[in-house]
């Protein structure tokens, strides 16, 4: 399968358990060596995304956005290495070496991955959260070639081609 091929899940969340539910589906299908990238506007639900993720992916303890960190590194079924980079510029992002994380063992989640999405690795997962009531979400997952349009389709085939 071509590695540029998108594959598109649709998913609408009336609440926090339901956005829970996407991040326990998406934990089960992680594997290692995954990118993930989160986007939407502020107060979107993407810090609340990853820790049901890494809740599901079983990272004990408490997880925070790491805003002024930029990356934290957590031990649950596989590493779990999130990242928020909205606060850093490209060329700052490029210095860090995301590239060791991304081309790792464990899984990376990076927060406003549009900032850097020239550094993103060419196939990943792609999630965006609109914000479209005041608990409800359209969130949109993408996988960019494989495994990640394995995903989109676990997903689908889970709940059809739109929840």
């Amino acid at each position: 399968m071509d590695n540029n091929v998108e594959t598109v899940f649709t998913y609408r969340s009336y609440s926090l358990q339901d956005t829970e539910r996407l991040a326990a589906a998406v934990a089960a299908a992680s594997t290692a060596g995954m990118v993930i990238g989160l986007d939407g506007d502020l107060g979107a639900g993407k810090t609340a995304f990853s820790q049901r993720y890494a809740r599901h992916l079983g990272v004990q303890g408490i997880v925070n956005s790491p805003t002024f960190t930029i990356i934290k590194e957590y031990e649950g079924r596989l590493p779990l290495y999130h990242m928020d980079v909205y606060r850093i510029s490209l060329q700052e992002a490029d210095e860090l070496g995301l590239d060791e994380y991304f081309y790792g063992q464990g899984v990376c989640l990076v927060e406003w991955s549009s900032i850097i999405q020239e550094l993103m690795p060419p196939r990943h997962l792609h999630i965006y959260m609109e914000t479209t009531g005041p608990d409800e979400r359209l969130i949109t997952v993408t996988g960019i070639g494989e495994p990640y349009g394995e995903v989109c389709r676990a997903l689908i085939q889970k709940w059809g081609k739109e929840r």
